[in-house]
């Protein structure tokens, strides 16, 4: 046996008859248990990095496990492939977003195909397909007929170079975990759900998970967020310049509050921003 792994030798072969084959296409048996096993979905940036390898193979060993243990697994692939930082990409670029999103999907598939990862491609799918994206704007209108879309002011981190609010996740010691450019927020109209009126009823169908891990079912309650208080109001000593004379806050312990001694704000409540000025 030779010392040394020849991968580019050994392993072609393999996933060349893994895709001619269509190996890892998932039909329709009701004879067998089913097992859904998805990775987050990639932005297609134009090359894998070694988050990418560690996520997915991660997910590949647990389809293959799941496989072996004779269920029918379905493990699909897609692509995160819409918003502005692709489109700003293409402009630096000098490439229509169509054309760029595509070769980056291109290139970064064989590379997915090259690591041998059980992926049914039959089913990939792309977010910037009209035959995909036109279902989350089915779900948005259906939603905004509801009363369950709107829009409101709300403190966001913006990245000036991608033009793009981004997730808390999304920002690295202050810089966008993209561009590596400084965050700021910002004040801006944003779209959101109504979530929150579901609450009661996401909280207790998270007791019927009974084969969820019990620190998931927690994170689940934690995001939910749920909690039972009051709000109250303490009068300010002067009017804020929105005409403010007082100041709303919410606690779940009213019958602590004979011993407050003094109410803190966040630095960017108007309260604080006004006695900075002043």
């Amino acid at each position: 046996m030779d010392e040394h792994y020849q991968p580019q030798e050994l392993e072609q072969a393999a996933q060349q008859h893994w895709l001619a084959n269509k190996s890892f296409a998932v039909k329709q048996d009701d004879s067998r248990e089913k097992f859904y096993c998805l990775a987050m979905f990639p932005y297609p940036s134009g090359k894998l990095h070694m988050g990418h390898v560690r996520n997915y193979t991660i997910a590949d060993v647990i389809a293959r496990y799941q496989r072996m243990l004779g269920k029918n697994v379905l493990q699909p692939m897609g692509w995160d492939a819409f918003g502005l930082p692709a489109e700003n990409a293409a402009i630096q670029n000098n490439v229509p977003p169509a054309k760029w999103t595509a070769q980056n999907i291109d290139y970064m598939r064989t590379q997915l195909q090259r690591l041998g990862f059980a992926y049914d491609w039959d089913r990939e799918i792309a977010t910037c397909d009209p035959r995909y994206y036109r279902w989350e704007q089915w779900f948005f209108t259906r939603l905004f007929e509801k009363g369950l879309a709107y829009r409101k002011k709300a403190e966001v981190n913006w990245c000036e170079s991608d033009q793009t609010v981004l997730a808390n996740e999304q920002v690295v010691d202050g810089c966008c975990w993209r561009c590596d450019n400084p965050v700021e927020r910002r004040e801006i109209d944003q779209w959101f759900i109504r979530i929150t009126a579901y609450a009661e009823e996401l909280l207790s169908d998270i007791d019927k998970l009974e084969h969820w891990p019990e620190q998931v079912r927690t994170m689940q309650r934690n995001w939910i967020g749920r909690s039972e208080g009051v709000n109250l109001r303490f009068g300010l000593a002067s009017a804020l310049t929105t005409g403010e004379h007082s100041l709303e806050v919410y606690t779940t312990r009213p019958d602590t509050l004979m011993g407050a001694t003094y109410v803190a704000v966040a630095p960017q409540h108007p309260v604080a921003r006004q006695a900075a000025q002043d």
